[in-house]
């Protein structure tokens, strides 16, 4: 009688610390839930307060001007179009290139790969994910770029009648050049992140597709690509939002249009990303009103990363739904 008492108070002492420890740890994962919530809020805030009185002030429409002159804090001349154009396209191309590559590597790595390549492959990329940004950057710029330049060439030589290679005063830095970079630079985000997804697929998933005769692709079509496609679209969200905000390697190699260049749709341009328009007027930012006008950009890359990571999770959760 004795044991079996002194046995279910120490049951009930380890249930006890059990449900503590869960407690604590539910406790501080909400709380770093919100805290994270609540730094995003008020980045948010702050950037509205900032950029508000300077949108006002602008003489001209900010959405689809193309101008930019804060020089003067009483007539600010200041729009975005150029700059979500060159931004939005860039990236465009940077995912249209690094996500169908990503997942090919990835599949390469977890399902067709021998073991003894299967792990330096993987080593190797995760170190290419680790790599700074100014490092892609400069590379770009002295090593890639001369390399690239006959490629560029030929598409204004043989697709010049087309409007997003039509020909250009631009060479070197391009819209397309640095969608090329990006892809480069973002290239081991999505490899790596579908790599770790496609190689959690369930084992009897696989066996039991290779049981019914499917090849090993058709294994792959129905049982990997399925199960990891979530992930995958999360890895590509995450990549384009490296994408997005990437400033040093940008600033770098962009080839900036003078003032009144005329608008053109050519790939084969140059530009200003948000990022590279803010870092390269760092040193205008002497009055609150011309501050503001570069605020009111990183408002409008702050709303489009917002934006395009809402989306992605509206994606997955309705596949989630849909496979349950």
């Amino acid at each position: 009688m004795t044991g079996r008492t002194l046995e279910g108070d120490l049951q009930g002492d380890r249930a006890g610390t059990g449900r503590l420890g869960d407690r604590l740890f539910g406790g501080a994962a909400k709380a770093s839930g919100g805290l994270v919530i609540g730094i995003v809020t008020l980045v948010g805030l702050f950037l509205l307060w900032q950029a508000i009185p300077a949108i006002a002030d602008d003489k001209v429409n900010f959405l689809t001007s193309r101008e930019w002159a804060v020089g003067d804090p009483t007539n600010l001349r200041f729009g975005i179009l150029e700059l979500l154009w060159t931004t939005v396209v860039a990236s465009t191309i940077a995912m249209l290139i690094a996500v169908p590559v990503g997942v090919g590597v990835a599949l390469f790595i977890t399902q067709y790969s021998p073991r003894w390549l299967a792990k330096p492959a993987a080593n190797l990329v995760d170190l290419l994910a680790a790599v700074p940004s100014i490092v892609y950057g400069l590379w770009g710029l002295k090593t890639f770029g001369p390399k690239f330049d006959p490629v560029q060439g030929w598409l204004t030589d043989h697709l010049s009648w087309f409007p997003l290679f039509s020909k250009t005063s631009t060479s070197g830095g391009t819209i397309l050049f640095i969608g090329v970079v990006l892809a480069i630079m973002i290239l081991p985000i999505v490899t790596a992140l579908s790599r770790e997804v496609f190689a959690q697929t369930p084992t009897a998933h696989k066996e039991g597709a290779l049981a019914l005769g499917a090849t090993q692709w058709e294994m792959i079509r129905t049982a990997v690509l399925p199960f990891g496609r979530p992930g995958v679209i999360s890895a590509a969200m995450l990549a384009l939002g490296r994408a997005l905000g990437e400033t040093i390697a940008v600033t770098i190699i962009v080839s900036s249009l003078a003032p009144g260049t005329p608008w053109s749709w050519s790939v084969l341009n140059g530009g200003e990303t948000f990022a590279s328009r803010i870092a390269n007027n760092a040193s205008e930012f002497d009055s609150p009103a011309k501050t503001g006008a570069f605020i009111a950009a990183g408002l409008v890359l702050f709303v489009l990363t917002f934006v395009v990571n809402a989306i992605a999770r509206v994606v997955i959760e309705r596949r989630k739904a849909f496979t349950e």
